[in-house]
């Protein structure tokens, strides 16, 4: 079986990676050194969730915030106190927060700057210095639409409040604050990350946008301390936007701290290169303030319907439009939070990618779509994107190089009938390869996650190639005969549990491919039920339940009970929560169950009234984040309803028009 919110939401190491993910398992709430908020223009007019601008903030809203964080002792700390504190020559106090403010509206100057006078408060105001270089009396493109000159602040404003020592000044970019065409079908995405595409000449090569970025980076540098006396030291990324390479070129410029928008990570004196804001919208009261700063927990549940970007594909463009159009309107009605989305091509279902939905240095690019679908549902369906890629399963265009590439087996076959057609984790080169592609993936679209297929298994019959036996015999001190290997019951157990975590360690190296792109990537891999069921599956798996556990921000087990050949479906998913139940509440808390939409064996779709049963008795049974495969939005299957009220996690129990 082949298994697969917009544009405001240096290098991670891989042991930085499992010790997160281990310590979110284990139940340990995150450490955080002080908290940052992000606001943007102040007024006296706004109208809650209805106003224009929905990260616009009402003055007694603000005032009450800065009341909250006085009285319920709240420090705001400015840039030099982080500094000193990261430095040691004088500590942070407790509940320290860092007031920012993004886009310098001249509501700064006239409602802000007075409070912080009042208050005695410091803060950050980012500026965008295109808009502040535009004459009186124009107009400056902001975002998409285009504002008065006159609604910024001016640099004599700005050069009186630099004075006071309460605003610290940084940039904002000089023309990075748009969006800029990044594929072939004109979508718009955030200047800074993307590589634009400009029609008949294709994508700019890297060394151009890096000068573009690094570029603008300086102006904005130059133009602030000719303005104001003052160097810059700070970058806040438009639309929250950047790469673990773009931190890199502003830290080269001399902007080594740098704010985000990532809110699910807690800002450490460690890491002022990329300090994680919580955004303000929709004119929040105290309360909600309250929640941001103490870390409570988001308790939505994951909710997922997997896609197969293959069913959209037509080499007919309109029909293909009429294809993403149907898949974007079905989502934004059924409105799971997620959608896992199919990044390889796979015409023929044997769950190997013969070729691949984004531009790459290795395999034939079916069409140039993944970046396209993963964007308008992102921006016009309002779900994250995971990125559904294989491990092993490429079949590369040369067929010698894959046959020499390939895992093989101890009867000298590279694969047996019915598995996978893979690469071996062993092979230096063949590593090279995948993570190459990971890399390309994570240049090529904006997404919010990775999904692992299912095809990372490794069997007691396998790997036997001259790379595996010499990891066996030279970092595992193991025979290198896979029947001495098997001859004994310890040794084969450790053989077999060695090969998981070798598979378990290549996907968080591909991870951190990808995270260098998309450095708030959160990660999912999909888990044989077996694997749960039968722990000692391991050797013929090669996957182990607990391993993922640690590794994983979600493990998407495949609770597919026609696939395992289950009699009793219902019976066969109560056994499999049991298992997953049993190890606490922080197993379930990142367990996704998967069901599946369609009975591969007979060809025949799941009866909703059977998918619907399967999902309230895992609802019952406590298990929260579920999902299903496929969703086919070509035929509206599974039905919209009742599947949006079993799925979705809006606020509405019917779905959206």
């Amino acid at each position: 079986m082949s298994m697969a919110r917009s544009a405001r939401r240096l290098s991670l190491l891989l042991c930085a990676c499992a010790f997160l993910a281990l310590s979110a398992v284990a139940g340990e709430r995150p450490r955080s050194d002080f908290e940052v908020l992000c606001y943007h223009e102040v007024r006296d007019d706004v109208v809650g969730d209805l106003d224009r601008d929905p990260y616009a903030v009402s003055t007694d809203h603000l005032v009450r915030h800065l009341n909250w964080l006085r009285d319920h002792g709240y420090r705001p700390v400015s840039i030099d106190d982080l500094i000193a504190a990261r430095e040691g020559r004088r500590p942070l106090p407790d509940k320290a927060v860092l007031l920012t403010f993004d886009d310098g509206y001249r509501s700064f100057y006239t409602r802000i700057y007075p409070l912080l006078k009042l208050y005695g408060y410091p803060a950050v105001m980012a500026l965008v210095t295109s808009w502040l270089e535009a004459p009186p009396g124009s107009r400056v493109l902001y975002g998409n639409e285009y504002k008065a000159r006159e609604e910024f602040l001016t640099w004599e404003q700005i050069r009186e409040m630099q004075a006071s020592g309460l605003v610290e000044f940084a940039s904002h970019s000089h023309d990075l604050h748009h969006g800029i065409q990044g594929n072939p079908q004109g979508n718009a995405m955030p200047a800074a990350v993307t590589r634009r595409y400009v029609p008949g000449r294709g994508y700019e090569s890297e060394a151009a946008y890096r000068a573009r970025v690094s570029g603008d980076l300086a102006r904005s540098m130059e133009i602030i301390e000719r303005r104001t006396g003052r160097r810059p030291r700070v970058m806040v990324w438009p639309y929250g936007a950047h790469t673990l390479e773009t931190v890199e070129w502003a830290a080269g410029l001399g902007l080594p701290i740098t704010l985000t928008l990532e809110d699910d990570t807690p800002p450490t004196l460690d890491h002022l290169e990329r300090i994680g804001r919580h955004l303000i919208e929709r004119n929040p009261g105290a309360g909600t303030i309250a929640a941001m700063l103490r870390r409570e927990p988001d308790r939505t549940p994951l909710r997922v319907a997997h896609v197969d970007l293959d069913y959209l594909y037509d080499p007919d463009p309109a029909a293909q439009a009429a294809n993403l159009d149907r898949l974007v309107s079905r989502i934004y009605r059924l409105q799971p939070s997620a959608v896992f989305l199919q990044a390889y091509a796979d015409p023929d279902g044997d769950g190997t990618a013969d070729a691949l939905y984004f531009r790459n240095r290795h395999l034939p690019m079916r069409a140039d779509l993944f970046s396209r679908v993963a964007w308008q549902l992102r921006t016009r369906a309002g779900v994250q994107v995971y990125a559904w890629l294989p491990v092993l399963a490429f079949d590369l265009p040369d067929a010698a190089l894959a046959r020499r590439l390939g895992v093989q087996r101890d009867d000298g076959e590279i694969h047996a009938p019915g598995r996978y057609r893979r690469l071996s984790p062993f092979q230096p080169e063949a590593r090279r390869i995948i993570r190459q592609i990971y890399a390309d993936l994570g240049r090529a679209a904006r997404f919010a996650g990775l999904l692992f297929h299912d095809d990372a298994t490794l069997d007691d019959h396998e790997d036997a190639g001259p790379a595996a036996l010499r990891v066996y015999r030279e970092q595992w001190h193991l025979p290198d005969s896979l029947e001495a290997l098997r001859a004994d019951p310890a040794t084969a157990g450790r053989w077999a549990r060695l090969k998981a975590q070798w598979l378990t360690d290549f996907t968080l190296e591909l991870a951190a491919e990808v995270r260098r792109y998309q450095p708030a990537l959160r990660t999912a891999r999909n888990l044989y039920a077996r694997a749960i069921l039968e722990p000692e599956s391991v050797a013929w798996l090669g996957q182990d339940y607990r391993d993922f556990l640690r590794a994983y921000d979600y493990t998407a087990v495949m609770a597919m009970p026609y696939m395992e050949g289950a009699r009793e479906p219902l019976r066969w998913l109560d056994r499999l929560a049991d298992r997953v139940l049993a190890l606490g509440n922080d197993a379930a808390r990142h367990t996704l169950f998967e069901l599946q939409a369609r009975d591969w064996r007979s060809g025949r779709t799941v009866h909703l009234s059977e998918l619907e049963a399967w999902i309230n008795l895992l609802r019952n049974r406590g298990i929260r984040h579920l999902g299903y495969y496929p969703d086919d939005f070509i035929a509206g299957q599974p039905p919209l309803q009742p599947l949006h009220s079993l799925i979705s996690v809006s606020d509405y129990p019917y779905p959206r028009p």
